[in-house]
């Protein structure tokens, strides 16, 4: 079988309510399960520069890089009779602006949820692994309503 290599940046989408943290997932067009907003890496560009777009462009909100979440997520599937390695690096991303309203079509359904929630809805291993990192990251962010 032949295979190839897919490069693809996204990110874990947070902001901070009163209720507590909410963070932002998508229930893909195409196969209706759970996921985070992701999407190719573009030939010369970056992984940042990639995930906000995607971002961006998926779920309709603008936001920003606050940290890294670590080694990349990678999974293995077959698509058109070809084996696909595929390589996921994820961001923490502090909501800016925008509305989930405007996501792209690829997206049946965009969700604010609380973080946990969140996990619980998210249908692969790997991204509920990711949306764990992203708790544990935003544990050591300052809170900014906390602020003196």
């Amino acid at each position: 079988m032949k295979s190839r290599d897919e490069v693809s940046a996204g990110g874990v989408v947070y902001r901070r309510t009163p209720a507590g943290v909410e963070v932002l997932i998508c229930k893909a067009a195409s196969y209706h399960r759970w996921v985070l907003p992701k999407g190719l890496v573009n030939a010369g560009e970056d992984v940042r520069t990639a995930a906000l777009r995607e971002t961006e462009e998926e779920v309709g909100v603008k936001a920003r890089i606050v940290a890294d979440l670590g080694e990349p997520e990678r999974y293995i599937y077959t698509a058109r009779g070809m084996r696909v390695f595929k390589s996921v690096t994820y961001f923490l991303m502090a909501y800016e602006s925008g509305s989930e309203q405007m996501h792209d079509r690829e997206m049946e359904e965009i969700r604010w949820l609380p973080i946990d929630e969140a996990i619980d809805l998210l249908a692969y291993d790997g991204a509920k692994k990711i949306v764990r990192r992203a708790k544990a990251a935003l544990e050591t962010l300052p809170d900014p309503s906390q602020a003196e």
